[in-house]
């Protein structure tokens, strides 16, 4: 799927948390951040609301799992099932800032992958705040997910007529006029083609295309792909306060005559967020 950069108001925001971040002043001086030196007249940022990060294995629910992962449920050997079930800590450093857990399931059709992953972001200088910074972060990552520019609506593309011409100078034609005077009639001739057919086996149709979302944590964005082997991966990225959560899920199929759905997996991805989400406002 070929991709044009749309980051409305991301790149303006990057830039603007950057210069705060430089800490000079309008005439390329630099503020004295030693002690005795000049107090800046600016009240100190507002630390973020979260000081300390979940238990990432913990954070998703068997039910949950099941429907992600439904090779857990194959599983006959209890204890195999029960180590699926506990997932795979990530590598990290300092767990008051970063944690992660991953888990992998293969059933007779797929084989599924989930990690979820939590970034508590701290900001080291007392004029940037720790939610300026997280944002500067899920920015970056909406910039690098590449997300396609949205369709145009047809309110904004199209003219409505002069409520003073007639119908048929309106629209240029007679009632009735040739078969091509309706371009967007579907091939059945009802007049309405299906907004979800693109054309292409195994694509994504427009409305389930990457695009930001409105309804989760701060700001969020959903990314969906595609690649040759049939794998599709949709991610999940949104930003709740000072901490940065990234959900990824993929499944690659047995077969490569099949795709796994566009939707069926975004509802999933999109669900587990939206619970992550509430267990922070808890």
């Amino acid at each position: 799927m070929q991709r044009k950069a749309y980051v409305p108001g991301v790149t303006a925001l990057l830039a603007a948390l950057l210069a705060g971040c430089t800490g000079g002043s309008p005439d390329g001086g630099q503020d004295d951040p030693k002690p005795g030196g000049t107090t800046s007249t600016a009240a100190a940022a507002q630390p973020g609301k979260y000081r300390t990060l979940p238990e990432p294995c913990d954070a998703v629910s068997h039910s949950t799992l099941d429907s992600l992962l439904p090779g857990i449920k194959q599983l006959t050997d209890e204890e195999q099932r029960e180590k699926a079930y506990e997932g795979t800590a990530t590598v990290t450093y300092d767990t008051d800032r970063k944690v992660g857990c991953r888990w992998k399931a293969e059933s007779a059709t797929a084989t599924d992958h989930l990690l979820v992953d939590f970034e508590r972001v701290v900001s080291y200088d007392n004029t940037v705040s720790d939610d300026d910074r997280a944002e500067e972060i899920y920015a970056k990552k909406e910039v690098a997910a590449d997300l396609p520019a949205p369709a145009a609506s047809p309110s904004a593309t199209t003219e409505a007529p002069d409520a003073s011409e007639s119908p048929e100078s309106a629209s240029g034609s007679t009632p009735g006029a040739g078969a091509g005077a309706d371009s967007s009639s579907s091939a059945d001739g009802t007049g309405s083609a299906d907004p979800s057919a693109s054309g292409v086996p195994g694509s994504t149709p427009s409305a389930l295309q990457p695009r930001t979302l409105d309804d989760l944590g701060n700001t969020a964005f959903l990314d969906d792909a595609l690649n040759d082997s049939k794998q599709r991966t949709v991610t999940v990225v949104f930003r709740t306060s000072n901490v940065v959560v990234t959900i990824q899920y993929d499944e690659q199929p047995a077969t490569t005559t099949d795709v796994p759905s566009s939707k069926d997996m975004q509802d999933r991805a999109r669900k587990l967020a939206g619970q992550l989400a509430e267990s922070f406002s808890d």
